[in-house]
């Protein structure tokens, strides 16, 4: 147990901003063989962004006037929420991807590209469109009711976090080695870190079907699978593997997908 905590507050350190530091950082300690272990946790991660989010969806109608604006406001807010618990260190990545392979065709190329740190214009369309329509995914969401929206971000902020482990496992990785803070998670994930993250992840599931009955949670799953195997065949046709920002994309846009899934099914 004293492991899986450890592990788990790797994760959170590595994924997030919320301070794990001095003596709790300590004793949690750090290695290579550690971070490849936390993958399993990443679908956990999700969970306490997820909850935070959803919660505070669920709370905002009593901050909130009825108004025809207040959807897109709670949108904003809970959208908010999440890039500060997580530092946009997953929006990062889907910026670089499409500098990237938005700006250049040769493969090397597109790889020294997604290493600047600066953004460019593919990297500012691409954030300015997910987000865009996140947000009015978000409000239709809130439209319908506060804890459809609420359930809503919980389950798509912990599924979204588990698909990318699945590019780790099938993929091989081809960032910089020598700078890439993502090369120990490409080393090998396990057969059981996997099995530890789906079992986060249809934890969840079923805690939204229980919480939530009759939530229709099919057509999101089936849109979020289809947008991870449309990364999965797009990362391995241009880049011939994946790298840190590739797993940070691929989160962003199963996310957005199971909103848009959910939304075509209400």
């Amino acid at each position: 147990m004293l492991t899986f905590v450890r592990h788990y507050l790797l994760a959170l350190q590595f994924f997030s901003r919320v301070p794990v530091t001095g003596r709790l950082a300590s004793w949690v300690g750090y290695s290579p063989a550690m971070l490849r272990a936390s993958a399993a946790h990443f679908p956990g991660i999700g969970w306490l962004v997820g909850a935070i989010c959803g919660g505070s969806a669920v709370l905002l109608p009593l901050a909130l006037p009825q108004t025809p604006m207040s959807a897109m406001v709670a949108a904003v807010l809970v959208t908010i929420a999440s890039v500060l618990l997580t530092g946009a260190f997953h929006e990062d990545g889907l910026a670089d991807v499409a500098d990237g392979l938005g700006g250049s065709a040769d493969r090397m190329r597109a790889l020294d590209i997604m290493k600047d740190s600066r953004i460019g214009a593919f990297g500012a369309l691409a954030l300015l469109l997910v987000i865009t329509l996140k947000l009015a995914l978000l409000a239709v969401l809130w439209s319908v009711g506060p804890s459809v929206m609420g359930w809503a971000l919980f389950a798509a902020h912990v599924v979204s976090r588990f698909f990318p482990l699945l590019l780790v496992r099938t993929m091989r990785h081809v960032g910089d080695e020598g700078r890439s803070k993502s090369k120990p998670l490409a080393d090998q994930i396990s057969t059981a870190s996997v099995l530890v993250a789906c079992l986060w992840t249809l934890a969840a599931l079923l805690l939204v079907i229980l919480a939530a009955p009759g939530s229709a949670l099919a057509w999101p799953l089936a849109a979020a699978t289809l947008a991870c195997l449309w990364m999965w065949r797009w990362f391995r046709r241009r880049l011939q593997g994946f790298t840190g920002d590739c797993l940070g994309a691929t989160q962003q846009i199963c996310e957005l997908a199971f909103y848009l899934g959910l939304v075509s099914t209400l």
